[in-house]
């Protein structure tokens, strides 16, 4: 880090009509770091990023199944491999965590079209997201930022409910932090494990088994992130189902891309307070 490296971080809850779809805002702004290139891994949510200083450097995409590029502004869905991308040094974005039910209700879509893939906003949202890279890049200050994601999600805002078989299926796969036999929670849906791979990987962008697969990879992740002591990397195996620490580790490596060890020294100490935050919230 340069010693005249500067850096400010907030986040926000969005406005009352919005949190059913919409779990929190953050944003980040970074200047005069020193180059690098950090692992995007993933997660729980569909996540929008909105650039208002240089573009979005994706280097690779998660699994190879598109081009890279560079993005003003995006949405990416669940997946199953960490995308990479090039930080020049200088970074001013802001986050919106999306739940995948709420896709169809805020950027039109199902989750399954986004799942794997960076969407460009402007696809999604079409001049609205033009709109929303101009009021970022002209607000003086977070609150004013935030305001406008407000705005921008909030206009037009017309909630599709999705099934409530699937929305109760992710809800008992959440409670579960993954650990949750899919056999199971077919049966007590009365339906076939097929039919509910077929609907529940329409609405949450995965089939249940990949989704409770970066479930579970994501509750490790904060097991080893909290503060205080960090407990072994075969406790946090046991913890969360694995089999053991192998077993751990060779879902991490599938995952996030590196091993646990290299994840605590590669990121971890890059992870923004808000992206910290969003994680710890899980793990209680």
């Amino acid at each position: 880090m340069s010693r005249s490296a500067r850096q400010d971080h907030a986040s926000a809850a969005p406005r009352a009509e919005l949190r059913p779809f919409v779990r929190h805002y953050g944003g980040t702004s970074r200047s005069d770091f020193a180059p690098r290139e950090h692992a995007a891994t993933p997660s729980r949510h569909v996540t929008l990023i909105v650039s208002f200083g240089p573009p979005i450097d994706i280097a690779a995409m998660p699994h190879g199944l598109q081009r890279p590029g560079r993005f003003q502004s995006f949405a990416a869905g669940l997946h199953t491999a960490p995308a990479r991308v090039r930080d020049d040094g200088t970074t001013r974005v802001l986050h919106a965590f999306l739940t995948p039910l709420g896709a169809r209700t805020l950027l039109g879509v199902p989750a399954e079209a986004l799942a794997q893939r960076v969407v460009a906003l402007s696809d999604l949202l079409g001049p609205r997201a033009r709109e929303l890279e101009e009021r970022l890049a002209d607000a003086p200050d977070w609150p004013g930022r935030f305001a406008a994601l407000d705005d921008v999600l909030a206009r037009k805002l017309e909630p599709v409910e999705p099934p409530r078989e699937v929305a109760w299926a992710w809800r008992r796969l959440l409670a579960a932090k993954g650990a949750l036999a899919i056999d199971g929670l077919a049966r007590e849906l009365g339906w076939s494990r097929r039919h509910l791979t077929e609907r529940f990987r329409r609405e949450v962008g995965l089939a249940p088994k990949l989704a409770a697969r970066v479930v579970r990879w994501e509750h490790a992740c904060a097991l080893l992130a909290r503060p205080g002591r960090r407990p072994s990397l075969a406790a946090v195996a046991a913890d969360c189902g694995y089999a053991d620490q192998s077993h751990l580790t060779r879902e991490w490596v599938a995952l996030g891309g590196m091993s646990p060890r290299a994840w605590l020294a590669e990121e971890l100490p890059f992870l923004q307070d808000y992206e910290l935050d969003e994680l710890l919230s899980y793990e209680s």
